[in-house]
C-alpha cells in the first residue's frame, strides 16, 4: 500500500517548442509512425503508469490541439514558450496535483516507451530525483529524460528553473540526490533536432 503512494506520479510532456531548426512546424506535430509525435510521448507516460498526464503546448498550440488526439490528457498552453523550456516546466508543475511526483518528458524523444516509464517509477525512492540514462558509447552512460522529481522536491526544483535549463541547475547543485536508471535496452534516449534525425524516425 505504501509503495503505491510512493509511485503516484503525474507525467508532464514539454511540447511547446517551435521546432525551428527542423522547419516542419511545432515539434509536437512531427510525424511518428503515422501520428503526431506528442501522442506517442504522452501515451507512453500514461500507459507506463503515470496517474495522469499534462501536455504543455506553446508554439502552434491551436493547430496541435486540433490535429493531435489529446483527449486522454490535460493540456495547458504556455504563452511564454519563447522564453525557453523552463517556463513550460513551471507551468506543468503548477498544474499537477501537489501530492504527485512529476515525471518530466520531452516531446522530441520518440523512443520513449511505457517500459521505460514503468522502470523509472519502480526504481524511484522517496525524496530523490530519478533520471533515465542511456548508452553514451565507449562504456559510458549519459543522463537524459524522463526525469522524476519527487513531490517533496518540486518546490525546491521550481525555485531554480530559468530560461531553457529546466531542472538542470538543481541537478548540478545536488548530484547526491540523483539516481540514474539505465534504460539503454529500451531506447537510445536521443531527441530530434535535425532533419536527418527526423527522417530516421520512420
Amino acid at each position: 500500500m505504501g509503495n503505491a503512494e510512493e509511485i503516484r506520479a503525474t507525467g508532464v510532456v514539454l511540447a511547446a517548442g517551435a521546432g525551428t531548426r527542423l522547419g516542419r512546424g511545432p515539434k509536437a506535430l512531427l510525424p511518428y509512425r503515422g501520428r503526431p509525435l506528442v501522442e506517442s510521448v504522452a501515451g507512453a507516460l500514461l500507459d507506463g503508469g503515470c496517474r495522469e498526464v499534462v501536455v504543455v503546448l506553446g508554439a502552434g498550440a491551436p493547430d496541435v490541439a486540433t490535429i493531435a488526439e489529446l483527449d486522454r490528457y490535460r493540456t495547458v498552453v504556455n504563452h511564454e514558450w519563447q522564453s525557453g523550456m523552463g517556463s513550460s516546466l513551471l507551468l506543468g508543475n503548477a498544474d499537477a496535483d501537489p501530492r504527485d511526483h512529476l515525471m518530466v518528458a520531452l516531446v522530441d524523444q520518440p523512443g520513449l516507451t511505457p517500459g521505460t516509464v514503468g522502470r523509472l517509477l519502480a526504481a524511484h525512492r522517496p525524496g530523490r530525483l530519478t533520471a533515465a540514462s542511456y548508452d553514451g558509447g565507449n562504456g559510458t552512460t549519459r543522463r537524459g529524460h524522463p526525469l522524476i522529481i519527487d513531490a517533496a522536491l518540486r518546490e525546491a526544483v521550481a525555485a531554480t528553473v530559468t530560461g531553457d535549463a529546466g531542472a538542470r541547475g538543481f541537478l548540478r547543485a545536488h548530484p547526491e540526490l540523483v539516481d540514474e536508471v539505465d534504460c539503454s535496452d529500451l531506447s537510445n534516449g536521443l531527441d530530434v533536432d535535425t532533419p536527418e534525425q527526423l527522417y530516421l524516425l520512420g
